[in-house]
């Protein structure tokens, strides 16, 4: 569970940079392959992160909570396409995808409430 969930992405931004730098092989081609998996195609990237935030909370990984419900608002999601997919994480993860469900709220309430779902011209909700 996150207090803070901006602050905690904003944490999680310095350690990946900073483990970019020990860790330059395996991290670059990290940074690789997400600009490649989650770039526009026959899904968007808005779709693409929202089934990363929906793994994200079936596998119960606090980071990827803050990472992708940040990313997926940047990439235009509304707060109802945010839900559904916490919805469908719950269909397919049963009672640990609902705390993880809630994480993810909460996640998404913190990001609104500091500006960033008001910056996003699409937001709805």
């Amino acid at each position: 569970m996150r207090d803070d969930y901006p602050r905690y992405y904003e944490r999680l931004q310095k350690l990946s940079a900073k483990l970019a730098k020990e860790l330059r092989g395996p991290m670059s081609a990290f940074v690789q392959l997400n600009g490649a998996a989650t770039a526009e195609g026959a899904l968007s990237t808005k779709i693409k992160q929202l089934i990363a935030l929906g793994i994200g909370i079936t596998v119960r990984c606090d980071g990827c909570i803050a990472y992708h419900v940040h990313d997926a608002i940047r990439a235009g999601a509304t707060k109802q396409e945010i839900l559904e997919t916490i919805g469908i994480a719950i269909l397919m993860g049963g009672g640990p995808a609902v705390v993880y469900g809630c994480e993810a709220l909460e996640a998404l309430d913190q990001f609104e409430s500091s500006g960033l779902l008001s910056s996003n011209p699409e937001k709805a909700g």
